[in-house]
């Protein structure tokens, strides 16, 4: 299915990158003609996929200018987000607004079930927001776990019936819709390049620290796939010894319930997070050199501009793995090799779900 050309999608992206750019600055960034450059934004303003706004102020003399934009109204996408113990939801519109935002618990329901729940969710925040259902484009559906082919993944344990099943057609019956199907942490690291330190860094990789730890990469403002679509499982670089000292929050609700505090789930943990709960700062030593090594391999492989802890990870728990980060320079001539900046994200609700929304158009418009 092609919704736009090339050209169209090169214009496009331009518009989401500097909302409010005139017609005449952009053929500052293309090699496309000015004639071309009119005649596709006349296009796509004729289909509603942009706005053509009032005439930008200051850029001297001559004829107006109209500044450009998204047209939100014309679409909207429905991202779904698939945790171990919680369904996140988000509708974005084709500009990138968020239109609204819902939660579906997971602990104790089957597949069937919280689909069932999911669709009703959906439904009311069509109507609370006077939504169309004719103008819903697609459906963005992110789940923690590895990409197997297809639509197959294989997730944790706790999301077994979701596992090594084709989820595309049944999501696709279930809204009759086109559905994208993505790993979390990729979906994550999508959100974080569309909203988050991507508007300003075109290179970086994005820990996913959930029930498992995985994450994404993104590589010149693109989400780099791989052969077979696992780039960014970090977790493949432990053994099965170490695999339970690398930083996934499955092991610290472990430790801390252990040691008499009640956290029932990882979004409460996001939540309700204390530094001071017993068996926090024994967990964050444990996964510590786990996590420089990790750390250390991403500099030396990837050279990336920053690194981002995202996820479901709470802040004060990234800002307290960050504080223990080692790098293993060896300066040469008094010399250091630069490396990546250490990011929390600051994208506070779900960002595997936010990036799950916007892939349909990110796929099929910019």
């Amino acid at each position: 299915m092609t919704v736009v050309s090339a050209n169209e999608r090169r214009l496009l992206r331009l518009i989401w990158r500097q909302p409010g750019i005139s017609r005449s600055e952009i053929n500052e960034y293309t090699d496309l003609t000015q004639q071309s450059v009119h005649r596709i934004l006349d296009h796509l303003a004729e289909r509603k996929i942009i706005v053509l706004g009032s005439a930008k102020a200051g850029l001297g003399r001559g004829q107006p200018s109209p500044m450009l934009h998204l047209n939100g109204s014309f679409a909207y996408a429905c991202g779904i987000s698939v945790n171990t113990d919680i369904i996140g939801i988000c509708i974005i519109d084709l500009a990138g607004n968020i239109v609204g935002e819902r939660e579906v618990p997971l602990l104790k329901t089957t597949m069937q079930e919280a689909l069932h729940s999911v669709k009703k969710q959906v439904v009311e925040l069509q109507q609370q927001n006077n939504l169309a259902d004719d103008d819903l484009f697609g459906i963005g559906f992110a789940i923690a776990g590895y990409h197997v082919e297809g639509t197959r993944h294989n997730a944790p344990l706790p999301l077994r019936e979701w596992s090594m099943i084709e989820l595309g057609p049944i999501v696709s019956d279930l809204f009759s819709r086109p559905v994208w199907v993505i790993n979390g942490g990729k979906s994550g690291a999508v959100a974080e390049s569309m909203f988050g330190i991507g508007r300003f860094t075109s290179d970086f990789a994005y820990l996913s620290f959930n029930y498992g730890f995985g994450g994404g990469v993104i590589i010149d403002g693109e989400l780099l796939q791989g052969g077979r679509g696992n780039a960014g499982e970090f977790s493949g670089l432990y053994d099965e010894i170490e695999t339970k000292r690398r930083p996934a929050l499955q092991y610290l609700i472990d430790q801390i319930n252990r040691d008499g505090v009640n956290v029932p789930s990882i979004h409460y943990m996001r939540r309700h997070f204390d530094p001071e709960w017993p068996g926090v700062s024994e967990w964050v030593e444990t996964v510590t050199p786990a996590y420089n090594r990790l750390v250390n391999a991403i500099r030396s492989t990837l050279d990336p501009q920053a690194i981002v802890f995202g996820g479901q990870i709470p802040h004060m728990l990234a800002s307290m793995l960050i504080e223990r980060t080692k790098i293993f320079d060896r300066p040469r001539y008094g010399v250091h090799r630069g490396g990546p900046e250490l990011v929390i994200s600051e994208i506070a609700s779900d960002a595997a779900a936010m990036g799950a929304a916007i892939i349909p158009f990110r796929r099929m418009f910019y």
